[in-house]
């Protein structure tokens, strides 16, 4: 079998077929149909490969073989059915699922690549829930470990001027990732002067900025930078294709059902096998660079944004706090992110 793209291989994943990562095989837990377990599992005996996060959730986290943060294998039981893995994986499930004995965890022979092929079902947008199976013939396509895990890398695809309503002229130039097919945008605005440009990083958020969604305050945050930008006399505004804080719009969509019935953003993304955040700011950094960029002053209370980008190589020469009005559906959401993300006022 040959080595196949990244895209190919989150596109296999997404559709129910198996991947080869490294020396495991993988199925997505979410994805994969009876008919396609029956090829590639046909004594149907998987064990399971989890996220630490969704593992703690399910109090497996202190078991022996368990490493916090680590990636969790549970081993097939006799009682371990497909069905009831499928309510394993689904935290929408939790309050609602039996299961009839105790789930034991088995030590993982190479952590690294386990760790790679939960990544690879993140950068599908899907549930971190595999079944690791003996089908490597089935595998539709294969893809090392450090290809998933190395940073993406985006480059410039096209350019266009952009008149956009209460700004006036811009120029909207698109970047692809090559690996993975990510399509991100930057958004230039008026002409900074030559000195370090305001700039804005908005991560998508379909719910918010499209929908007009009260449950969190990004709609308003990404008029107010654009708005802000074209005060400034010019800037940049990157709209990163990072749904979710980097989960994307199924999972984002699982959360707010979890949040409905009580939890905080920080713990439903957990509960789902996510960590608080999983955005990098690597993306980012080169897009600013490609731009002919390297120093910011960077519109956010987020300081993560910050260091992430510090540690790209863009330096930061100041950071211009950015808030707005809160709603009785985000005063919740926003004192989450002050107090347990550690946004700042």
């Amino acid at each position: 079998m040959s080595i196949a793209p990244l895209e190919t291989a989150i596109a296999a994943l997404r559709g129910g077929r198996a991947v080869r990562v490294g020396k495991l095989t993988i199925l997505s837990v979410e994805t994969a149909s009876d008919a396609m377990l029956g090829l590639a599992d046909p004594d149907g005996d998987a064990a399971i490969l989890i996220s630490g996060q969704r593992a703690a959730s399910l109090g497996l986290g202190n078991q022996r073989d368990a490493v916090p943060g680590e990636p969790v294998q549970i081993a097939h039981c006799a009682w371990l059915d497909r069905d009831l893995v499928r309510a394993i994986a689904d935290p929408g499930r939790d309050i609602d699922r039996f299961v009839p004995g105790p789930l034991a965890v088995e030590a993982i022979e190479d952590v690294a690549t386990a760790s790679a092929a939960l990544r690879l079902a993140r950068l599908a947008g899907l549930l971190p829930a595999l079944w690791l199976v003996d089908g490597a013939a089935v595998a539709a396509s294969e893809v090392m470990p450090d290809d998933i895990l190395r940073p993406p890398v985006a480059a410039i695809s096209s350019r266009a001027r952009l008149p956009i309503e209460d700004v006036g002229e811009a120029q909207v130039v698109a970047f692809r990732e090559p690996s993975t097919g990510a399509e991100h945008v930057a958004l230039l605005i008026g002409a900074p002067g030559g000195e370090p440009p305001l700039v804005r990083l908005h991560s998508e958020c379909l719910t918010g900025d499209v929908f007009g969604s009260l449950k969190c305050d990004c709609g308003p945050q990404l008029k107010e930078a654009l708005r802000l930008i074209a005060d400034a006399g010019g800037g940049i505004l990157l709209y990163l294709r990072q749904e979710g804080r980097g989960i994307g719009l199924t999972n984002k969509i699982r959360a707010y059902a979890l949040q409905d019935r009580g939890l905080d953003t920080v713990d439903a993304n957990r509960r789902l096998g996510f960590a608080d955040d999983e955005r990098d700011y690597a993306t980012a950094a080169a897009m600013l660079r490609a731009l002919g960029t390297d120093a910011v002053r960077l519109l956010t209370n987020n300081p993560a944004k910050v260091a992430g980008l510090e540690a790209e190589g863009i330096k930061v020469v100041e950071r211009v706090a950015h808030h707005l009005p809160v709603n009785p559906h985000n005063a919740d959401y926003i004192a989450t992110k002050r107090h347990r993300s550690g946004h700042l006022d």
